[in-house]
């Protein structure tokens, strides 16, 4: 599929998603309710477009199935030399008579089973029993159905690869600031309180505006850690290289744990997160009670929390969110009735919800009664995460030798907080 092709695939489907869900809220206003098997239309053409959420996944998809056509011949190749092996073919001083002689046991063969069929046994002909025979014999001795007839000579292919299934890690560190330190932790200065300036007359008296005020904030980093044991016989005799493995195991937890802290951690022995209640975060109704839309299904009350932020976080400010509450982010409208959310692949630009980009956050609640599942602003002024110590491993064969293991340890040091609470603000599903 060419690019182009791609974009107008986009543009089609983004068309009929809107055509339909028009239909589904004038059935709204006319009725009180849509139609059940119009609104499975939206919500079909909306997962559909899913596909669609990163440039790379056509790509990625071209390359997959390149691999797999590659795969298919070398196996369909790999397929005909099994068969002529098989057949005795290529050790056959004259292979054209060899297989004019298969070809008659075989049609025999086949005209035996339809006389069995239709006759019966008993009224085949003697070369027609006696190719049956030969048959039932082959398979009787060399049977993979039992391992002593034959089975332990068809062993199963082993895979060396493990199939897995995909862990969702948050993409918050690319959103946030992030520092490295070689200490505990790190002290940042704050501004906490201004004074006003004052007008004054050509000889007026001057006091002095005070109010001025400065403060520290301390981001300590807190520690993860893994513990995994494995049997000195496993690791010699696997497979695969299982310290490689573990360590890339232990490494897509960290991440999973460190993006889950970003986002809803508590501070207490680890980061805090955005969305934790002490981060400070300023908050805006939705107007509804348990999503994200109005009483009348439109987005006023998004589009109220994008302009409650300050002008100055808005130049780089991202939406946070995760897949589901972006199904329903596509069917929100503005006062205008145009549609809040847009593609952005036919400009070469990300996707946009109101003119911004966002970012998928599968840590984000989903909508419900009281929850906050959108974010708004600019997260890299308002979070800052502190690296100490990147991911190490300690190999102890000592704490466990008597009992015939190797422990692996695996610790990594990391913090974070809000530094900025009014830099973002966030959505919370209640109604007004």
């Amino acid at each position: 599929m060419t690019e182009k092709s791609g974009i107008e695939q986009v543009m089609s489907a983004f068309e009929e998603f809107k055509k339909a869900n028009d239909d589904r809220i004038k059935e709204i206003e006319k009725k009180g309710s849509a139609d059940v098997v119009l609104t499975e239309k939206v919500d079909r053409i909306n997962a559909a477009m899913d596909k669609f959420e990163t440039d790379n996944q056509k790509r990625t998809a071209e390359l997959l199935e390149a691999k797999k056509a590659l795969d298919d011949e070398k196996k369909h190749v790999d397929d005909l030399e099994a068969k002529l092996n098989r057949l005795s073919l290529a050790a056959t001083a004259n292979p054209e008579a060899r297989k004019e002689e298969l070809k008659g046991k075989v049609n025999e063969w086949a005209r035996a089973v339809i006389g069995a069929t239709t006759r019966g046994t008993m009224n085949l002909t003697a070369a027609e029993q006696k190719a049956l025979k030969d048959v039932e014999d082959e398979y009787k001795a060399l049977s993979v159905g039992n391992d002593t007839t034959g089975g332990y000579l068809a062993p199963a292919e082993y895979v060396r690869e493990i199939i897995k299934g995909v862990t969702e890690i948050s993409p918050v560190r690319s959103m946030v600031r992030v520092r490295q330190t070689a200490s505990k932790s790190i002290q940042i200065p704050k501004r906490t309180a201004q004074f006003a300036a004052q007008w004054v007359a050509e000889q007026g008296a001057r006091s002095e505006t005070d109010g001025l005020r400065y403060g520290m904030w301390e981001i300590p980093t807190h520690e993860l850690y893994a513990l995994i044991d494995i049997s000195e016989q496993n690791l010699e005799d696997s497979a695969f290289d299982l310290a490689s493995e573990i360590s890339l195991e232990a490494n897509e937890q960290f991440a999973l744990a460190e993006g889950t802290a970003v986002v809803a951690g508590n501070g207490v022995g680890k980061p805090q997160g955005f969305m934790d209640a002490s981060a400070g975060l300023a908050e805006t109704i939705s107007g509804s009670a348990a999503t994200i839309a109005d009483a009348d299904g439109q987005a006023n009350g998004l589009l109220t929390l994008k302009h409650a932020l300050k002008t100055a976080y808005t130049r780089n400010a991202v939406w946070s969110l995760n897949r589901t509450t972006l199904g329903s982010v596509r069917k929100l409208k503005d006062a205008d009735k145009n549609y809040i959310w847009m593609p952005g692949v036919a400009l070469g630009k990300p996707n946009t919800i109101d003119g911004d980009p966002y970012v998928e956050v599968p840590d984000m609640p989903s909508e419900g009664a009281g929850t906050y599942p959108i974010a708004y602003g600019d997260f890299s002024r308002a979070y800052l995460l502190v690296d100490r110590i990147a991911m190490v491993m300690l190999r102890d064969p000592y704490t466990q030798a008597t009992s015939g293991n190797v422990r692996y340890i695996f610790r990594r040091r990391l913090g974070g907080q809000v530094v900025l609470a009014e830099a973002v603000r966030k959505l919370k599903c209640a109604a007004s």
